[in-house]
């Protein structure tokens, strides 16, 4: 059986590098095809490396632009390595223009498709990556629905794919690096101490590329009485110098964009974390930290259910406010993590995957 799976993104190289892990392992014939979508090393090269992937076996090199231009351009070159290369199944990760692009490319040519993260909604039709899973889903043969929730979704939707509950494969590869994150040196090297600073990531378009909305999100955290590393976003870099936003004085202090481990050694000793990213929701709850979402919805609506995320909204108001209402409520909330059950799996997702996926091409 013969496998591509395309990726474009950190976020996917993360969510699909157990499942390389794990079809290698079983003797999959699996090709990773690379669209180029992130293309700064510290946003993809080291993410490879890192979890000693295979090379890909091509970049198609799309680089930026808008949403069309991504889609459209990954759609042409991805058109002839699927024809070149007849894979079996095509597997796209996640909610972004790659795998959109992935997806689309794979069923004009007739080629099953498999979707990783299926079901996944924040009903907010405004966001690209909700427009993409829909599409994903409606066109996919197979549905990898990570959580109860997402199966849920899926079926009250009616797709004409075969739903499979598979849990998350993020969880797998967290579990895997979870504790190889303490040999990281990164708190030393940014002089840091346990649970004396949150941890900031922010990077969706429907945040930065509005200068009004980008400066309120800043200020609302600017300020709260607790330091913030922010491991930056090119994206975002870039917009915060075309805006012209300072922030001097404030309690945000940015640092380069880091690794996986690195990431996951600053989130372990955090006090609390606040993003607008949908994996680094996941990972808050895998890690016991409280997480503050800054976005009006999300997809991860069990970590919401469950009372560990909360969603702030984007003004600088509720920002504030609801950085303030868990601080305040630190220990309460930190005691929830005692007696949740985890909603994403048992760490096995890949093996599963990977086992149904024999076994239908068995037939």
């Amino acid at each position: 059986m013969k496998v591509a799976i395309v990726v474009g993104t950190r976020p996917q190289i993360i969510k699909s590098a157990p499942l390389v892990y794990e079809c290698l392992k079983s003797g999959l014939d699996l090709e990773i095809v690379h669209t180029g979508q992130h293309y700064d090393y510290n946003l993809s090269q080291v993410f490879l490396e890192k979890f000693r992937l295979p090379d890909p076996k091509v970049n198609l090199g799309v680089g930026s632009g808008s949403h069309a231009y991504q889609t459209g351009k990954i759609m042409l070159k991805l058109e002839k390595f699927l024809i070149d290369n007849k894979p079996d199944l095509v597997i796209v990760p996640g909610d972004t223009n790659s795998a959109l692009a992935g997806a689309l490319t794979s069923v004009k040519l007739g080629i099953p498709l498999a979707h990783l993260e299926a079901g996944a909604r924040c009903y907010n039709i405004r966001m690209a990556e909700e427009i993409n899973r829909r599409l994903i889903d409606h066109c996919s043969n197979i549905l990898f629905a990570p959580t109860a929730n997402c199966k849920e979704n899926l079926e009250k939707e009616f797709v004409l794919g075969e739903i499979f509950l598979s849990g998350d494969t993020m969880y797998d590869i967290f579990l895997e690096f979870k504790n190889k994150a303490e040999d990281s040196d990164i708190l030393n090297m940014l002089g840091l101490s346990d649970r004396e600073y949150g941890l900031l990531t922010l990077h969706r378009a429907e945040n930065v590329d509005d200068p009004n909305r980008l400066r309120d999100i800043l200020m609302g955290i600017a300020e709260t009485k607790i330091d913030i590393i922010f491991p930056i976003h090119p994206r975002t870099k870039n917009r915060i110098n075309e805006y012209k936003i300072s922030l001097h004085n404030a309690n945000i202090r940015i640092i380069d964009p880091i690794n996986y481990v690195e990431m996951l050694k600053l989130l372990k000793h955090a006090k609390i974390v606040l993003t607008d990213s949908g994996g680094l929701q996941k990972e808050a709850f895998w890690s016991g930290i409280p997480c503050v979402t800054l976005r009006e919805r999300t997809e991860w609506i069990e970590t919401v259910q469950l009372g560990v995320n909360f969603l702030a909204g984007t003004t600088k108001e509720t920002i504030s406010s609801t950085i303030e209402k868990v601080l305040k409520n630190y220990d309460k909330i930190k005691a929830k993590f005692n007696h949740i059950k985890n909603p994403y799996g048992n760490g096995d997702a890949s093996k599963k995957i990977v086992r149904y996926l024999k076994f239908k091409f068995a037939k």
